[in-house]
């Protein structure tokens, strides 16, 4: 993997993974393109028939023939033309069909692999890592699809029947025309040394702007809290800075690939005509003939130019394919299925420990046993570890000492944070991604038990209303409990609830630890405290200070021992009370 900063990147594929998955997502295609490509063959070389013809006319000119004696070949100039154009829009349809079914593959196995990451390699390449790719890059590669590879297609098509085309007329004109190869030949080589390099840092520079773009936008609340603006400003400002230099070396590069080319062109234009007179002055050809193949060497400036300036945008897609490759071809960790309805099981952490980066624990041997069916509330100052140690129960990570048993067995637990989405679709769909066979009657249960049923029935059609971002929104209260609603449908055997009522402000505080409360009834639960009022519901409170376990007990014990706990309570209950 990739390490930018402190962050991890997601893996990104070598070429020979890159071409292997291009030939797989080509499989189910190949007579697709077959048709494609023998179209395009039929249409290119109707299109090399406009030379000859325009070499016949000049003959009839020189040879002063009648006026009449051009209306047969013009008329073959009018069907060539259309019959062009007929047979390259079917060809370039079908090639541009066959990208976009290899694309529309690929993405659905990008998102299908990247839903099934672990996720704290997600957290460890960064948000703007796993955005860059299933944005900018889509968008390089779609956009090669629809526009370079149909182009790609004809040019190269093109190039090689005009190269057939001028030896028919003679050898000697292909022979010159080749002087233009070795100067191609080492622009290329120039260009593609250093553009492969170059558009890979440019793909990892934009995945870095839009990490720091969605950190800083994301934690505004918290920039402004702590006057880190300008800070943050400045890191944006870098970040943005680094990507636009790489852009700017990337035109300069393609300029003088450009310059380069022209050079090429030149020289073997200048080859053919030269030969062409010579030949022409010996008698050997007709001027038509010599015509005909400066305007097949003429034609080629634009196919060649397309196929080679190509490469600038197939190094573009190139860099964008082997990071979504690298996603595709990343070991998948299956999750396993919630055990629903099972009964609820013991949790036992032993002797844990985790840090995000070596030598800076946030976990140091951490002891915890939850029985079946209890729960209890987790409480501390910020950076105590509470949030990480959800996680490790959760499974989202994996302690770097001691272990984590649910009853034995390995993860079987549901985690719900302050962080939920409502999905794009009806009410009823939404809640069924929890349970997809659940009927009406179950749903109505679900919400009914969360407090969520009555403002449900208020919406315009119910269940059946569309809810998203392109349909109602819904409040952040209304949105838990949905996301709670999910939960109860779901029915896992152990919850986490990493501050699931944080969002609902001091108005709707009490209603929606109402809601996590019914819904985690009956289940083995552990419950990150955004308020304290959920750890005395709890039947037991747990206090981590720098990442250990300082006291453990009943809400009541606790406020009792006179502790640390005792004396947040006294705050909290102090604050609540004034």
């Amino acid at each position: 993997m990739t390490t930018t900063e402190d962050r991890e990147l997601l893996p990104t594929a070598t070429a020979a993974q890159t071409r292997a998955a291009v030939w797989r997502l080509a499989g189910p295609h190949r007579f697709a393109a077959l048709g494609g490509f023998a179209v395009l063959v039929v249409a290119t070389g109707i299109g090399l028939l406009t030379a000859p013809v325009l070499g016949h006319i000049i003959d009839l000119v020189t040879r002063a023939s009648p006026a009449a004696a051009i209306t047969e070949p013009v008329t073959w100039l009018v069907a060539i033309a259309v019959g062009h154009g007929v047979a390259t829009a079917l060809g370039v349809s079908l090639v541009a069909r066959l990208g976009e079914g290899m694309l529309a593959t690929l993405r659905e196995r990008f998102v299908d692999r990247a839903l099934r990451l672990p996720l704290d390699q997600v957290e460890r390449a960064g948000s703007g890592d796993l955005t860059s790719r299933v944005t900018s890059d889509v968008a390089v590669i779609t956009n090669a699809v629809r526009d370079a590879l149909p182009a790609l297609a004809r040019s190269v098509l093109t190039i090689g029947l005009t190269l057939v085309g001028m030896a028919v007329l003679d050898w000697r004109f292909l022979l010159v025309a080749l002087v233009a190869v070795p100067i191609q030949a080492h622009t290329l080589r120039w260009y593609v040394r250093r553009a492969v390099p170059l558009y890979a840092s440019q793909r990892v520079a934009v995945g870095a702007q839009q990490q720091q773009l969605l950190g800083t936008v994301g934690g505004a609340p918290t920039v402004r809290a702590f006057r880190l603006a300008d800070r943050h400003l400045s890191m944006v400002g870098a970040a943005s800075r680094a990507a636009v230099d790489l852009a700017v070396a990337g035109v300069r590069l393609v300029t003088g690939f450009y310059g380069r080319l022209n050079l090429a062109e030149w020289a073997g234009l200048s080859a053919v005509l030269v030969t062409g007179f010579l030949l022409v002055r010996g008698g050997e050809v007709s001027i038509g003939t010599a015509g005909a193949a400066a305007l097949y060497f003429h034609s080629l400036f634009t196919p060649i130019n397309i196929a080679l300036g190509l490469v600038d945008d197939a190094q573009a897609a190139g860099a964008g394919l082997a990071r979504l490759v690298g996603v595709v071809d990343a070991a998948a960790v299956p999750a396993p299925p919630l055990a629903s309805g099972s009964p609820a099981p013991d949790v036992r952490v032993s002797d844990v420990g985790y840090a995000y980066r070596s030598g800076h624990p946030v976990l140091r041997g951490v002891d915890l046993d939850i029985a079946a069916k209890e729960t209890v509330a987790l409480v501390g100052a910020s950076g105590a570890g509470k949030t990480t140690l959800a996680k490790l129960i959760a499974g989202i990570h994996e302690p770097d000492s001691g272990s984590i048993t649910v009853d034995g067995d390995d993860r079987n637990v549901a985690l719900l944070t302050q962080e939920v989405h409502v999905f794009t679709g009806t009410l009823a769909d939404d809640l069924r991604l929890a349970r997809p066979e659940a009927g009406g009657e179950d749903l109505v249960a679900a919400l009914d038990l969360v407090g969520a049923l009555a403002w449900v029935r208020a919406l315009p059609e119910g269940l059946d209303t569309v809810v998203g971002e392109s349909g109602h929104r819904l409040t952040a209260a209304q949105a838990q409990q949905l996301a709670l609603a999910r939960l109860v449908l779901a029915d896992p055997p152990v919850v986490v609830l990493d501050e699931a009522t944080a969002e609902a402000g001091s108005a709707g505080a009490r209603a929606l630890e109402a809601s996590a409360a019914a819904a985690i009834e009956g289940r083995t639960a552990l419950v990150v405290a955004h308020r304290l009022t959920q750890a005395a519901a709890a039947d037991r409170v747990v206090l981590l200070e720098e990442g250990r376990v300082a006291e453990t007990g009943t809400h009541d014990e606790l406020v009792r021992a006179g502790g640390r706990y005792a004396a947040l309570w006294e705050a909290w209950s102090g604050h609540r009370e004034r």
